[in-house]
C-alpha cells in the first residue's frame, strides 16, 4: 500500500448518540485520528451535536445533518463537492447511519463500505440468504407481513422459532415463539407495522466476533462470551472478552467470520459478527459493520492494551503498516443489572461498587422515584458495570459479584 501524500480527511458521519459508551467509542475515534494527523468532519443531527460537546470539540469541523436520512446526507455532500471540499474515507459506526456513510463515500469517491454491501448486511433475511447461498451455516429464515402469514410459517416447520424486526437493533422486539398460541403477542411486540422475521431458534452458546478491516480484509482482534436473560426475550446482560475457547474453536470462528465478511463485500471501518456454537459447527448471526455496543470496545482495548482500535483503520488507511495483529494479554467482564419491576425506592452498594479498583466503567440509568419495568430490550436494563482483570474466568465472576452486591428496593408501582 501506498503511503498518502498530504493530510487525509475523515467524514464522521453520526458521531454519537447521547449514550455514555457512544460518547465514549466517539471520542477514541477523532482521539486516534487527531494523532496521525487526519483531519475530520463530524455530521450529525443538530440535537446530537448539542449533547455531545466534547466529542464535537476534538472534531475540525461539524454540520449539522441528520444521519438517519441518507437523502438529506447526500444532498450536503454534493453541495460539498461543488465547493471543491473532499474527504478521503467515510465512517460511521452506528447501525442506522450505515445507509448515509455508504452514499456519502459514493458521493465524495471515498473509501468506505458499498451501499449494496451495507444494505445486504442491515436486512437480516438479505444478510441469511448470501451468506447461505455462499455456503455458510444459516438458522431458517422466513419474511412474513402479517400474523396469519406468520401463523403458516410455523404449521409448516419445526420449532422453537424467534420472531424479530427485519432491521432492529437492542433486542427491540425479538421474542421466543414456542407454540402458536404465543404468536400473536410476539408479532404485537414489534416495534413496527412493517414485514418482520420468523426465524429458526438455534440451540448453542452465543458469542461475537471484534474485528477490524486491514487492506479491504477483516482480521479478528477477539472472541467475545455473551450471556443472557431466559427466552422468551434475548436480552444480553454478559459479556466477557476474551472467550475461553480451545484454540482449535478459536481458528474456526475466525475462518467462518473472514470469510463470512469476504462473500458480504465488506471492506472498511471495524467490525461486530455474532454467532452460535452448535454441535454441527459454527451457525453464524448477525453482521454489523461497526463496532459491538455494551462498551465491548472498552472490553477489547483494555485486554489488548496495545492496540488502538480505530488508529489500526487509520494506519492502514495512510498506508502505514500495522504489523501482526496482538492477541489478549488479559480480559475484561460488562455485567448488566436487571432489578425486579416496580417503582424504584433506594439502591443500596452502588458506591462501593463504581469506587472497586477494578472497575473500568460503572453507570447507572435509573434513580429514585423511577419505574422499572421488565426487561424485554436492552433499553431496559438499569446500569452496567464493566471491570478488568487477569483472566477472563476472573473477569467474569468479579463483574458477577459486583452487580449481585447492589441492592435494589422496589415497590409496586402503584405505591403498594
Amino acid at each position: 500500500m501506498t503511503t498518502r501524500v498530504g493530510p487525509t480527511n475523515l467524514l464522521f458521519v453520526g458521531g454519537a448518540s447521547p449514550l455514555p459508551s457512544s460518547v465514549h467509542l466517539a471520542t477514541e475515534v477523532l482521539r486516534q485520528a487527531r494523532a496521525r494527523g487526519i483531519r475530520t468532519h463530524l455530521t450529525n443531527k443538530a440535537a446530537y451535536l448539542e449533547a455531545t460537546q466534547q466529542v464535537c470539540e476534538l472534531a475540525d469541523g461539524t454540520s449539522a445533518v441528520d444521519p438517519d436520512r441518507p437523502d438529506e446526507c447526500v444532498r450536503w455532500a454534493r453541495e460539498q463537492v461543488a465547493r471543491g471540499e473532499r474527504f478521503d474515507a467515510v465512517l460511521g459506526l452506528r447501525d442506522p447511519v450505515q445507509f448515509s456513510a455508504a452514499e456519502s463515500a459514493a458521493v465524495f469517491g471515498a473509501t468506505g463500505n458499498s451501499y449494496d454491501a451495507v444494505q445486504r448486511v442491515r436486512n437480516k433475511d438479505a444478510c441469511r440468504e448470501a451468506l447461505a447461498a455462499a455456503g455458510f451455516r444459516q438458522p431458517s429464515v422466513w419474511l412474513c407481513t402479517d400474523v396469519g402469514m406468520a401463523a403458516q410459517v410455523l404449521r409448516e416447520s419445526s420449532g422453537p422459532w424467534v420472531v424479530k424486526p427485519r432491521d432492529g437493533l437492542g433486542s427491540i422486539g425479538v421474542r421466543l415463539v414456542t407454540r402458536p398460541e404465543d404468536l400473536a403477542q410476539a408479532v404485537a411486540e414489534l416495534p413496527t407495522r412493517d414485514a418482520f422475521l420468523v426465524e429458526e431458534f438455534v440451540v448453542g452458546p452465543e458469542f461475537s466476533v471484534e474485528g477490524v478491516f486491514l487492506g479491504g480484509v477483516g482480521k479478528v482482534l477477539a472472541i467475545t462470551a455473551k450471556e443472557k436473560l431466559p427466552p422468551p426475550y434475548f436480552v444480553e446482560v454478559g459479556h466477557v472478552l476474551p472467550a475461553e475457547l480451545p484454540e482449535d474453536t478459536q481458528q474456526e470462528i475466525n475462518r467462518e467470520v473472514t470469510a463470512a465478511l469476504d462473500a458480504l463485500d465488506l471492506r472498511f471501518g471495524v467490525f461486530h459478527v455474532e454467532l452460535w456454537l452448535t454441535p454441527d459447527g459454527v451457525v453464524l448471526g448477525e453482521v454489523h459493520a461497526r463496532p459491538g455496543g455494551d462498551w465491548l470496545h472498552r472490553l477489547l482495548t483494555y485486554a489488548i492494551p496495545e492496540v488502538e482500535f480505530f488508529g489500526l483503520v487509520f494506519d492502514d488507511l495512510l498506508g502505514r503498516p500495522t504489523g501482526p495483529l496482538p492477541a489478549p494479554t488479559r480480559a475484561a467482564a460488562a455485567r448488566f443489572l436487571a432489578p425486579p419491576p416496580g417503582r424504584l425506592v433506594r439502591i443500596n452498594g452502588w458506591e462501593r461498587v463504581a469506587s472497586h479498583p477494578a472497575v473500568l466503567y460503572a453507570g447507572l440509568e435509573v434513580e429514585p422515584g423511577a419505574i422499572i419495568r421488565p426487561v424485554r430490550d436492552s433499553g431496559d436494563r438499569a446500569g452496567v458495570v464493566v471491570v478488568g482483570a487477569d483472566t477472563s474466568a476472573q473477569a467474569r465472576e468479579l463483574a458477577a459479584e459486583l452487580v449481585d452486591s447492589v441492592e435494589f428496593e422496589v415497590e409496586s408501582a402503584d405505591g403498594t
